[in-house]
Protein backbone atom coordinates (compact mmCIF):
# COMPACT_ATOMS: atom_id res chain seq x y z
CA UNK A 1 0.00 0.00 0.00
CA UNK A 2 1.37 3.54 -0.70
CA UNK A 3 1.89 5.90 1.54
CA UNK A 4 -1.64 8.13 0.31
CA UNK A 5 -3.26 4.73 0.89
CA UNK A 6 -3.64 3.10 -2.21
CA UNK A 7 -3.79 -0.54 -2.45
CA UNK A 8 -1.08 -2.00 -4.83
CA UNK A 9 -0.55 -5.78 -5.29
CA UNK A 10 -2.49 -6.66 -2.57
CA UNK A 11 -6.24 -7.17 -1.59
CA UNK A 12 -7.50 -4.45 1.12
CA UNK A 13 -10.40 -4.12 3.48
CA UNK A 14 -11.56 -0.71 5.01
CA UNK A 15 -14.49 -0.55 7.15
CA UNK A 16 -16.11 3.32 7.11
CA UNK A 17 -19.14 2.55 9.22
CA UNK A 18 -20.62 -0.18 10.98
CA UNK A 19 -17.85 -1.88 12.83
CA UNK A 20 -18.03 -1.25 16.39
CA UNK A 21 -21.71 -0.32 15.78
CA UNK A 22 -25.11 -1.71 14.54
CA UNK A 23 -26.05 0.09 11.43
CA UNK A 24 -24.10 2.29 8.94
CA UNK A 25 -22.62 -0.08 7.54
CA UNK A 26 -19.68 1.24 4.52
CA UNK A 27 -17.52 -1.41 3.23
CA UNK A 28 -14.10 -1.16 1.21
CA UNK A 29 -12.08 -3.76 -0.34
CA UNK A 30 -9.00 -2.19 -2.40
CA UNK A 31 -7.17 -3.92 -4.98
CA UNK A 32 -4.76 -2.70 -7.73
CA UNK A 33 -5.24 1.08 -7.12
CA UNK A 34 -9.28 0.26 -6.92
CA UNK A 35 -11.76 0.62 -4.25
CA UNK A 36 -15.05 -1.06 -4.36
CA UNK A 37 -18.04 -0.41 -1.99
CA UNK A 38 -20.06 -2.62 -0.31
CA UNK A 39 -23.35 -0.97 1.01
CA UNK A 40 -23.82 2.83 2.29
CA UNK A 41 -26.17 2.82 4.73
CA UNK A 42 -27.12 5.21 7.97
CA UNK A 43 -28.40 4.83 11.33
CA UNK A 44 -30.77 6.59 13.34
CA UNK A 45 -30.13 9.98 15.69
CA UNK A 46 -29.66 9.37 19.27
CA UNK A 47 -29.26 12.05 22.63
CA UNK A 48 -25.85 12.64 21.99
CA UNK A 49 -27.12 14.59 18.54
CA UNK A 50 -30.01 16.65 19.59
CA UNK A 51 -32.46 17.81 16.72
CA UNK A 52 -31.21 15.48 14.66
CA UNK A 53 -32.91 12.29 13.06
CA UNK A 54 -29.70 10.78 10.52
CA UNK A 55 -26.06 9.64 11.01
CA UNK A 56 -24.07 8.84 8.11
CA UNK A 57 -20.67 8.17 8.19
CA UNK A 58 -18.00 10.16 6.95
CA UNK A 59 -17.08 9.40 4.28
CA UNK A 60 -14.28 11.92 3.02
CA UNK A 61 -11.56 9.13 3.03
CA UNK A 62 -13.06 7.39 -0.21
CA UNK A 63 -14.72 11.01 -1.55
CA UNK A 64 -10.82 11.67 -1.80
CA UNK A 65 -10.40 9.02 -3.71
CA UNK A 66 -13.54 8.73 -5.80
CA UNK A 67 -11.80 8.65 -9.17
CA UNK A 68 -10.48 5.28 -8.07
CA UNK A 69 -13.84 3.87 -6.36
CA UNK A 70 -15.18 1.49 -9.14
CA UNK A 71 -18.73 1.21 -7.92
CA UNK A 72 -21.24 0.46 -4.86
CA UNK A 73 -22.59 -3.10 -4.38
CA UNK A 74 -26.07 -3.28 -2.04
CA UNK A 75 -26.51 -6.54 -0.12
CA UNK A 76 -29.70 -5.61 0.66
CA UNK A 77 -32.79 -3.07 1.63
CA UNK A 78 -32.67 -2.20 4.61
CA UNK A 79 -31.88 1.62 5.71
CA UNK A 80 -28.51 0.53 7.41
CA UNK A 81 -27.21 -0.77 4.25
CA UNK A 82 -28.92 1.62 1.48
CA UNK A 83 -30.30 5.04 3.96
CA UNK A 84 -27.74 7.19 2.95
CA UNK A 85 -27.37 6.90 -0.68
CA UNK A 86 -29.84 9.71 -1.28
CA UNK A 87 -27.49 12.02 0.34
CA UNK A 88 -24.05 10.71 -1.30
CA UNK A 89 -24.63 8.95 -4.45
CA UNK A 90 -24.67 11.97 -7.00
CA UNK A 91 -21.74 13.15 -5.48
CA UNK A 92 -20.16 10.01 -5.60
CA UNK A 93 -20.80 9.23 -9.40
CA UNK A 94 -20.41 6.12 -9.33
CA UNK A 95 -22.98 3.06 -10.55
CA UNK A 96 -25.35 1.87 -7.99
CA UNK A 97 -25.44 -2.03 -8.61
CA UNK A 98 -28.84 -4.11 -6.76
CA UNK A 99 -30.97 -6.76 -6.95
CA UNK A 100 -34.76 -5.96 -8.34
CA UNK A 101 -36.33 -5.27 -4.74
CA UNK A 102 -33.85 -3.41 -3.21
CA UNK A 103 -32.72 -1.80 -6.67
CA UNK A 104 -36.97 -0.62 -7.06
CA UNK A 105 -36.63 0.73 -3.13
CA UNK A 106 -33.48 2.51 -3.79
CA UNK A 107 -34.60 3.95 -7.10
CA UNK A 108 -37.65 5.59 -5.30
CA UNK A 109 -35.24 7.51 -3.01
CA UNK A 110 -33.65 8.58 -5.33
CA UNK A 111 -36.36 10.06 -7.04
CA UNK A 112 -37.63 11.17 -3.55
CA UNK A 113 -34.21 13.45 -2.94
CA UNK A 114 -34.44 14.64 -6.75
CA UNK A 115 -31.30 12.80 -7.91
CA UNK A 116 -32.57 9.85 -10.12
CA UNK A 117 -31.29 11.33 -13.51
CA UNK A 118 -27.94 11.95 -11.50
CA UNK A 119 -27.01 8.40 -10.73
CA UNK A 120 -26.74 5.07 -12.48
CA UNK A 121 -29.13 2.09 -11.05
CA UNK A 122 -28.01 -0.83 -12.49
CA UNK A 123 -30.24 -3.52 -11.45
CA UNK A 124 -29.04 -7.36 -11.23
CA UNK A 125 -30.80 -10.63 -11.24
CA UNK A 126 -30.80 -12.03 -7.76
CA UNK A 127 -30.03 -15.65 -9.11
CA UNK A 128 -26.36 -15.61 -8.92
CA UNK A 129 -26.29 -12.02 -10.79
CA UNK A 130 -22.40 -11.19 -11.62
CA UNK A 131 -20.99 -7.79 -11.75
CA UNK A 132 -17.33 -7.21 -13.50
CA UNK A 133 -15.33 -4.09 -11.73
CA UNK A 134 -12.12 -3.88 -12.13
CA UNK A 135 -10.14 -6.69 -10.57
CA UNK A 136 -13.38 -7.39 -8.86
CA UNK A 137 -16.17 -9.93 -9.85
CA UNK A 138 -19.02 -9.48 -7.56
CA UNK A 139 -21.89 -12.69 -7.34
CA UNK A 140 -24.77 -12.38 -5.35
CA UNK A 141 -25.43 -15.29 -3.27
CA UNK A 142 -28.87 -15.16 -1.73
CA UNK A 143 -28.93 -16.17 1.90
CA UNK A 144 -32.10 -15.46 4.19
CA UNK A 145 -32.79 -12.38 6.42
CA UNK A 146 -35.63 -10.47 7.64
CA UNK A 147 -36.04 -8.80 4.21
CA UNK A 148 -36.76 -9.83 0.60
CA UNK A 149 -33.43 -10.12 -1.91
CA UNK A 150 -31.25 -10.57 1.15
CA UNK A 151 -27.72 -11.49 -0.48
CA UNK A 152 -23.99 -12.34 0.55
CA UNK A 153 -21.42 -11.52 -2.14
CA UNK A 154 -19.44 -13.70 -3.00
CA UNK A 155 -15.68 -11.32 -4.07
CA UNK A 156 -13.28 -12.75 -6.65
CA UNK A 157 -9.86 -10.85 -7.04
CA UNK A 158 -6.32 -11.96 -8.17
CA UNK A 159 -5.68 -12.66 -4.57
CA UNK A 160 -9.08 -14.63 -3.75
CA UNK A 161 -12.46 -14.83 -3.02
CA UNK A 162 -14.34 -12.93 -0.16
CA UNK A 163 -17.31 -14.03 1.18
CA UNK A 164 -19.27 -11.14 2.43
CA UNK A 165 -21.81 -12.08 4.26
CA UNK A 166 -23.97 -8.84 4.52
CA UNK A 167 -27.37 -9.32 6.86
CA UNK A 168 -28.15 -12.90 7.07
CA UNK A 169 -29.18 -16.42 9.20
CA UNK A 170 -30.19 -19.53 8.02
CA UNK A 171 -34.05 -20.58 7.62
CA UNK A 172 -35.21 -24.01 6.28
CA UNK A 173 -39.00 -22.41 6.17
CA UNK A 174 -38.21 -18.56 4.96
CA UNK A 175 -42.12 -17.93 3.72
CA UNK A 176 -40.29 -15.63 0.99
CA UNK A 177 -37.39 -16.40 -1.63
CA UNK A 178 -34.80 -19.47 -1.97
CA UNK A 179 -31.91 -18.94 -0.11
CA UNK A 180 -28.74 -21.03 -1.35
CA UNK A 181 -28.65 -24.01 -0.18
CA UNK A 182 -26.29 -26.00 2.57
CA UNK A 183 -24.93 -27.98 -0.54
CA UNK A 184 -24.34 -24.99 -2.71
CA UNK A 185 -22.12 -23.41 -0.13
CA UNK A 186 -20.21 -25.95 0.71
CA UNK A 187 -19.18 -26.12 -3.13
CA UNK A 188 -18.19 -22.68 -2.56
CA UNK A 189 -16.35 -23.71 0.66
CA UNK A 190 -14.60 -26.44 -1.83
CA UNK A 191 -13.57 -23.73 -4.42
CA UNK A 192 -11.52 -21.85 -1.69
CA UNK A 193 -11.97 -18.68 0.10
CA UNK A 194 -9.69 -16.51 1.41
CA UNK A 195 -11.79 -14.11 3.99
CA UNK A 196 -15.12 -14.54 5.49
CA UNK A 197 -16.77 -11.04 6.51
CA UNK A 198 -19.28 -11.69 8.49
CA UNK A 199 -22.31 -10.17 10.57
CA UNK A 200 -21.60 -10.06 14.37
CA UNK A 201 -24.87 -9.35 15.46
CA UNK A 202 -26.12 -11.85 17.29
CA UNK A 203 -23.14 -14.02 18.18
CA UNK A 204 -23.86 -14.09 22.06
CA UNK A 205 -27.53 -15.93 20.67
CA UNK A 206 -26.74 -19.40 21.84
CA UNK A 207 -29.67 -20.80 19.77
CA UNK A 208 -30.39 -20.38 16.21
CA UNK A 209 -32.33 -17.56 15.21
CA UNK A 210 -35.51 -19.81 14.36
CA UNK A 211 -37.69 -19.54 11.17
CA UNK A 212 -40.33 -17.40 9.58
CA UNK A 213 -42.55 -20.47 8.98
CA UNK A 214 -42.51 -20.92 12.59
CA UNK A 215 -43.46 -17.13 13.30
CA UNK A 216 -47.00 -17.54 10.79
CA UNK A 217 -47.90 -20.49 13.53
CA UNK A 218 -47.42 -18.44 16.14
CA UNK A 219 -48.87 -15.87 14.92
CA UNK A 220 -51.96 -17.91 13.65
CA UNK A 221 -52.01 -19.26 17.14
CA UNK A 222 -51.98 -16.01 19.03
CA UNK A 223 -54.68 -14.53 16.49
CA UNK A 224 -56.91 -17.44 16.91
CA UNK A 225 -56.32 -17.24 20.98
CA UNK A 226 -58.20 -13.62 21.03
CA UNK A 227 -61.29 -14.28 19.22
CA UNK A 228 -63.66 -11.51 19.57
CA UNK A 229 -61.10 -9.33 20.12
CA UNK A 230 -59.55 -6.26 17.93
CA UNK A 231 -56.09 -7.09 17.07
CA UNK A 232 -53.06 -5.15 15.90
CA UNK A 233 -49.54 -6.53 14.97
CA UNK A 234 -46.94 -4.14 14.38
CA UNK A 235 -43.77 -5.28 13.06
CA UNK A 236 -40.87 -4.35 11.21
CA UNK A 237 -42.42 -2.97 7.48
CA UNK A 238 -39.74 -4.44 5.25
CA UNK A 239 -39.94 -7.68 6.90
CA UNK A 240 -41.85 -8.66 3.55
CA UNK A 241 -42.28 -12.37 4.79
CA UNK A 242 -43.77 -11.25 7.51
CA UNK A 243 -46.18 -9.25 5.62
CA UNK A 244 -47.08 -12.54 3.48
CA UNK A 245 -47.52 -14.17 7.11
CA UNK A 246 -49.88 -11.52 8.23
CA UNK A 247 -52.15 -11.70 5.02
CA UNK A 248 -52.46 -15.41 5.68
CA UNK A 249 -53.30 -15.18 8.90
CA UNK A 250 -56.12 -12.67 8.30
CA UNK A 251 -57.40 -15.20 5.81
CA UNK A 252 -56.84 -18.36 7.79
CA UNK A 253 -59.16 -16.52 10.70
CA UNK A 254 -61.78 -14.61 9.17
CA UNK A 255 -60.85 -11.21 9.19
CA UNK A 256 -60.16 -8.39 7.13
CA UNK A 257 -56.38 -7.14 7.11
CA UNK A 258 -56.30 -3.00 7.61
CA UNK A 259 -53.11 -1.34 6.97
CA UNK A 260 -51.61 1.62 8.72
CA UNK A 261 -48.18 3.22 8.07
CA UNK A 262 -46.62 4.73 4.93
CA UNK A 263 -43.99 2.64 5.26
CA UNK A 264 -46.15 -0.57 5.47
CA UNK A 265 -47.96 0.90 1.94
CA UNK A 266 -44.62 1.52 0.25
CA UNK A 267 -43.29 -1.79 1.03
CA UNK A 268 -46.17 -3.57 -0.14
CA UNK A 269 -46.54 -1.80 -3.59
CA UNK A 270 -42.61 -2.73 -4.03
CA UNK A 271 -42.61 -5.92 -2.94
CA UNK A 272 -46.28 -7.14 -5.31
CA UNK A 273 -43.96 -4.85 -8.32
CA UNK A 274 -41.38 -7.63 -8.08
CA UNK A 275 -43.73 -10.19 -7.98
CA UNK A 276 -44.35 -10.85 -3.92
CA UNK A 277 -47.12 -10.81 -2.09
CA UNK A 278 -49.36 -12.11 -5.27
CA UNK A 279 -51.69 -13.60 -3.26
CA UNK A 280 -51.67 -10.65 -0.64
CA UNK A 281 -55.65 -10.32 0.77
CA UNK A 282 -57.58 -7.02 -0.22
CA UNK A 283 -57.41 -4.41 2.55
CA UNK A 284 -59.86 -2.54 4.35
CA UNK A 285 -59.55 1.26 4.98
CA UNK A 286 -59.42 2.89 8.65
CA UNK A 287 -63.47 3.77 8.30
CA UNK A 288 -64.45 0.12 7.17
CA UNK A 289 -61.96 -1.79 9.95
CA UNK A 290 -63.79 0.41 12.61
CA UNK A 291 -67.05 -0.39 11.46
CA UNK A 292 -66.53 -3.93 11.62
CA UNK A 293 -67.48 -6.41 14.67
CA UNK A 294 -64.10 -6.45 17.14
CA UNK A 295 -62.97 -10.12 16.25
CA UNK A 296 -63.35 -9.39 12.19
CA UNK A 297 -60.10 -6.90 12.05
CA UNK A 298 -56.62 -7.80 11.68
CA UNK A 299 -55.04 -4.24 12.40
CA UNK A 300 -51.06 -4.24 10.82
CA UNK A 301 -49.15 -1.19 11.73
CA UNK A 302 -45.95 0.52 12.24
CA UNK A 303 -44.27 1.64 15.47
CA UNK A 304 -42.97 -1.15 17.05
CA UNK A 305 -39.87 0.95 18.09
CA UNK A 306 -41.64 3.38 19.97
CA UNK A 307 -41.30 6.42 16.97
CA UNK A 308 -43.57 9.21 18.33
CA UNK A 309 -45.16 9.67 14.81
CA UNK A 310 -45.85 6.24 13.61
CA UNK A 311 -49.36 4.65 13.60
CA UNK A 312 -49.15 2.35 16.76
CA UNK A 313 -48.00 5.68 18.78
CA UNK A 314 -50.33 7.59 17.80
CA UNK A 315 -53.09 4.75 18.51
CA UNK A 316 -51.91 4.30 22.28
CA UNK A 317 -52.31 8.35 22.57
CA UNK A 318 -56.00 8.30 20.92
CA UNK A 319 -54.89 10.12 18.15
CA UNK A 320 -55.37 8.29 15.24
CA UNK A 321 -58.39 6.93 13.53
CA UNK A 322 -58.34 3.50 14.43
CA UNK A 323 -58.99 2.91 17.67
CA UNK A 324 -58.02 0.24 20.31
CA UNK A 325 -60.22 -0.13 23.60
CA UNK A 326 -59.84 -2.29 26.68
CA UNK A 327 -59.14 -6.09 25.89
CA UNK A 328 -57.90 -5.49 22.60
CA UNK A 329 -54.61 -6.97 21.70
CA UNK A 330 -51.11 -6.21 20.38
CA UNK A 331 -48.70 -8.22 19.25
CA UNK A 332 -45.32 -7.29 19.35
CA UNK A 333 -44.09 -8.92 15.98
CA UNK A 334 -40.44 -7.42 16.14
CA UNK A 335 -37.49 -6.73 18.74
CA UNK A 336 -36.65 -4.10 20.70
CA UNK A 337 -33.79 -2.21 18.63
CA UNK A 338 -30.98 -1.51 21.09
CA UNK A 339 -31.69 2.53 22.32
CA UNK A 340 -34.97 2.02 21.54
CA UNK A 341 -36.03 1.12 25.08
CA UNK A 342 -37.60 4.03 26.52
CA UNK A 343 -39.84 4.72 23.80
CA UNK A 344 -41.03 1.29 22.96
CA UNK A 345 -41.77 1.52 26.83
CA UNK A 346 -43.53 4.61 26.64
CA UNK A 347 -46.55 3.09 24.41
CA UNK A 348 -46.66 -0.22 26.12
CA UNK A 349 -46.94 1.62 29.15
CA UNK A 350 -49.72 4.13 27.43
CA UNK A 351 -51.26 0.56 25.84
CA UNK A 352 -51.34 -1.05 29.46
CA UNK A 353 -53.18 2.16 30.82
CA UNK A 354 -56.05 1.59 28.63
CA UNK A 355 -56.12 -1.98 29.18
CA UNK A 356 -54.82 -3.35 26.05
CA UNK A 357 -53.32 -7.03 26.11
CA UNK A 358 -49.57 -6.94 25.05
CA UNK A 359 -47.81 -9.78 23.65
CA UNK A 360 -44.30 -9.88 22.69
CA UNK A 361 -41.58 -12.27 21.27
CA UNK A 362 -40.46 -13.06 25.00
CA UNK A 363 -44.33 -14.55 25.52
CA UNK A 364 -45.18 -15.83 22.43
CA UNK A 365 -43.13 -17.72 19.35
CA UNK A 366 -44.26 -14.18 17.13
CA UNK A 367 -40.79 -13.10 16.18
CA UNK A 368 -37.48 -14.36 15.23
CA UNK A 369 -33.95 -12.33 14.27
CA UNK A 370 -33.24 -11.92 10.94
CA UNK A 371 -29.07 -12.65 12.05
CA UNK A 372 -27.33 -15.85 13.04
CA UNK A 373 -27.43 -17.05 16.03
CA UNK A 374 -23.68 -19.15 17.42
CA UNK A 375 -25.30 -22.49 15.68
CA UNK A 376 -25.69 -20.46 12.62
CA UNK A 377 -22.53 -19.11 12.38
CA UNK A 378 -20.62 -22.50 13.40
CA UNK A 379 -22.50 -23.98 10.58
CA UNK A 380 -21.30 -21.24 7.75
CA UNK A 381 -17.88 -21.77 9.12
CA UNK A 382 -17.85 -25.33 8.15
CA UNK A 383 -18.98 -24.98 5.19
CA UNK A 384 -17.32 -22.02 3.77
CA UNK A 385 -14.21 -22.90 5.75
CA UNK A 386 -12.55 -19.61 5.16
CA UNK A 387 -8.51 -18.75 6.14
CA UNK A 388 -9.72 -15.63 7.57
CA UNK A 389 -12.39 -13.97 9.86
CA UNK A 390 -13.62 -10.49 9.53
CA UNK A 391 -16.00 -9.65 11.92
CA UNK A 392 -18.30 -6.72 10.89
CA UNK A 393 -21.51 -5.53 12.24
CA UNK A 394 -21.73 -5.24 15.33
CA UNK A 395 -20.21 -3.29 18.41
CA UNK A 396 -17.25 -4.28 19.83
CA UNK A 397 -18.14 -6.96 21.64
CA UNK A 398 -19.69 -8.91 19.44
CA UNK A 399 -16.81 -8.40 17.01
CA UNK A 400 -14.14 -9.38 19.42
CA UNK A 401 -16.71 -12.38 20.33
CA UNK A 402 -16.95 -13.63 16.70
CA UNK A 403 -13.09 -13.13 16.34
CA UNK A 404 -12.63 -16.01 19.44
CA UNK A 405 -15.56 -18.06 18.33
CA UNK A 406 -14.01 -18.36 14.75
CA UNK A 407 -10.78 -19.43 15.97
CA UNK A 408 -11.99 -21.48 18.51
CA UNK A 409 -13.94 -23.47 15.79
CA UNK A 410 -10.76 -23.98 13.36
CA UNK A 411 -10.85 -20.86 11.02
CA UNK A 412 -6.88 -20.19 11.69
CA UNK A 413 -6.79 -16.53 11.26
CA UNK A 414 -9.62 -13.85 12.43
CA UNK A 415 -8.95 -9.81 12.39
CA UNK A 416 -10.96 -7.81 15.12
CA UNK A 417 -10.90 -4.88 13.41
CA UNK A 418 -12.60 -1.38 13.76
CA UNK A 419 -13.57 1.13 12.14
CA UNK A 420 -10.84 3.38 10.19
CA UNK A 421 -8.62 -0.03 10.53
CA UNK A 422 -7.40 -0.84 6.47
CA UNK A 423 -6.71 -4.30 7.05
CA UNK A 424 -4.42 -6.05 4.73
CA UNK A 425 -6.50 -9.67 3.58
CA UNK A 426 -3.62 -11.13 1.20
CA UNK A 427 -0.48 -11.62 0.58
CA UNK A 428 0.85 -12.46 4.11
CA UNK A 429 -0.39 -12.64 7.12
CA UNK A 430 -3.77 -10.68 7.37
CA UNK A 431 -4.05 -8.27 10.14
CA UNK A 432 -3.89 -4.44 9.87
CA UNK A 433 -1.25 -2.27 8.78
CA UNK A 434 -2.51 1.13 9.07
CA UNK A 435 -5.73 3.50 10.53
CA UNK A 436 -7.56 5.97 8.67
CA UNK A 437 -9.59 8.86 10.42
CA UNK A 438 -13.08 8.34 10.11
CA UNK A 439 -16.24 9.87 11.80
CA UNK A 440 -19.86 10.59 11.85
CA UNK A 441 -22.23 13.29 9.60
CA UNK A 442 -25.55 14.04 10.64
CA UNK A 443 -28.49 15.27 9.28
CA UNK A 444 -29.05 18.39 11.48
CA UNK A 445 -32.71 20.26 9.32
CA UNK A 446 -31.46 20.10 5.58
CA UNK A 447 -27.93 20.47 6.60
CA UNK A 448 -25.33 17.66 6.87
CA UNK A 449 -22.54 18.65 8.91
CA UNK A 450 -19.94 16.88 11.19
CA UNK A 451 -21.31 15.36 14.62
CA UNK A 452 -18.67 16.86 16.12
CA UNK A 453 -19.19 19.89 14.94
CA UNK A 454 -19.61 23.58 16.44
CA UNK A 455 -23.45 23.46 16.28
CA UNK A 456 -24.35 19.93 17.68
CA UNK A 457 -21.55 20.16 20.49
CA UNK A 458 -23.25 23.79 21.29
CA UNK A 459 -26.36 22.41 21.52
CA UNK A 460 -25.70 19.54 23.63
CA UNK A 461 -24.08 22.15 25.82
CA UNK A 462 -27.30 23.66 25.68
CA UNK A 463 -29.47 21.17 26.30
CA UNK A 464 -27.41 20.38 29.50
CA UNK A 465 -26.96 23.43 31.30
CA UNK A 466 -29.04 26.18 29.63
CA UNK A 467 -27.99 29.54 28.49
CA UNK A 468 -27.40 32.94 30.08
CA UNK A 469 -27.94 36.15 28.19
CA UNK A 470 -25.79 39.96 29.08
CA UNK A 471 -27.00 42.96 27.88
CA UNK A 472 -23.99 45.26 28.66
CA UNK A 473 -24.75 48.68 28.70
CA UNK A 474 -22.31 51.36 28.36
CA UNK A 475 -21.62 52.24 31.50
CA UNK A 476 -21.20 48.93 32.85
CA UNK A 477 -24.39 48.07 34.22
CA UNK A 478 -26.06 44.84 32.87
CA UNK A 479 -29.12 43.09 32.54
CA UNK A 480 -29.55 39.62 32.54
CA UNK A 481 -32.21 36.79 31.01
CA UNK A 482 -31.59 33.03 31.51
CA UNK A 483 -33.01 30.48 30.03
CA UNK A 484 -32.44 26.55 30.81
CA UNK A 485 -31.40 26.84 34.43
CA UNK A 486 -33.29 25.17 37.39
CA UNK A 487 -34.04 28.17 39.30
CA UNK A 488 -37.55 28.59 38.89
CA UNK A 489 -38.74 30.69 41.59
CA UNK A 490 -35.50 31.91 42.81
CA UNK A 491 -35.15 33.16 39.17
CA UNK A 492 -35.35 37.10 40.20
CA UNK A 493 -33.19 36.78 42.97
CA UNK A 494 -30.57 34.95 40.33
CA UNK A 495 -30.94 37.75 38.03
CA UNK A 496 -30.45 40.61 40.53
CA UNK A 497 -27.37 39.19 42.38
CA UNK A 498 -26.12 38.41 39.04
CA UNK A 499 -26.50 41.98 37.52
CA UNK A 500 -24.27 43.17 40.82
CA UNK A 501 -22.22 41.15 40.23
CA UNK A 502 -20.92 41.95 36.72
CA UNK A 503 -21.12 45.82 37.59
CA UNK A 504 -18.98 44.98 40.73
CA UNK A 505 -16.65 42.63 38.48
CA UNK A 506 -16.39 45.77 35.70
CA UNK A 507 -16.05 48.36 38.17
CA UNK A 508 -12.85 46.44 39.66
CA UNK A 509 -11.40 46.45 35.97
CA UNK A 510 -8.20 48.78 35.39
CA UNK A 511 -8.74 51.89 33.73
CA UNK A 512 -7.41 51.11 30.63
CA UNK A 513 -9.65 47.86 30.70
CA UNK A 514 -13.09 49.35 31.25
CA UNK A 515 -11.79 51.09 27.81
CA UNK A 516 -11.13 47.72 26.31
CA UNK A 517 -14.98 46.35 25.07
CA UNK A 518 -13.53 42.75 25.22
CA UNK A 519 -12.00 42.99 28.32
CA UNK A 520 -14.96 44.24 29.51
CA UNK A 521 -17.11 41.46 27.88
CA UNK A 522 -14.84 38.46 29.48
CA UNK A 523 -15.68 40.12 32.74
CA UNK A 524 -19.32 40.54 32.41
CA UNK A 525 -19.43 36.49 31.08
CA UNK A 526 -17.74 35.19 33.81
CA UNK A 527 -19.48 37.13 36.55
CA UNK A 528 -22.58 36.05 35.60
CA UNK A 529 -21.16 32.42 34.69
CA UNK A 530 -19.53 32.43 38.84
CA UNK A 531 -23.41 33.46 39.93
CA UNK A 532 -25.40 31.35 37.69
CA UNK A 533 -22.58 27.92 38.95
CA UNK A 534 -23.40 29.42 42.67
CA UNK A 535 -27.79 29.43 42.42
CA UNK A 536 -28.02 26.16 40.14
CA UNK A 537 -24.61 24.32 40.29
CA UNK A 538 -25.11 24.36 36.34
CA UNK A 539 -22.15 25.93 34.01
CA UNK A 540 -24.40 27.68 31.02
CA UNK A 541 -23.26 29.05 27.90
CA UNK A 542 -22.72 33.11 28.70
CA UNK A 543 -23.30 35.30 25.89
CA UNK A 544 -22.80 39.08 26.31
CA UNK A 545 -23.98 41.66 24.00
CA UNK A 546 -23.16 45.54 24.06
CA UNK A 547 -26.03 47.93 24.00
CA UNK A 548 -25.78 51.59 24.10
CA UNK A 549 -22.53 51.96 23.05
Amino acid sequence: MKKNYTPEDELLFLALGGSGEIGMNVNLYGCQGKWLMVDLGMTFGANEYPGTELVFADLDFIEERVDDLLGIVLTHAHEDHIGALPYFAADLGVPLYATPFTADLIRRKLEEAGIAGDVELNVIEEDHGEIALGPFTVTYIPLAHSIAEGNALLIDTPHGRIFHTGDWKLDEDPIIGAPTTEEELRTIGDEGVLALVCDSTNVFNPEPSGSEGAVYRGILDEVKRWSGRRVLVTTFASNVARLHTLGEVAKATGRQLCIAGRSLDRIIEVARDNGYLDDFPDVVDWNTAMGLPRGEVLIMATGGQGEPRAALSRIAEENHPLELTRGDVVLFSSRQIPGNEISIGRVQNRLAERGIVMVTDRQSMIHVSGHPGRPELLALYEWIRPDVLVPVHGEVRHMQEQARLGLEHGIPSAVAQSNGDIVRLAPGKPGRIAQVETGRLVLDGDIIVPADGDSIVMRRRLSRDGIVIVLLEADGSARVESFGLPLDEDQAAFVEEAERDIASAIAKLGRRERGDSAQQCEAARLAARRAAGRWSGKRPQVRVFEIGA
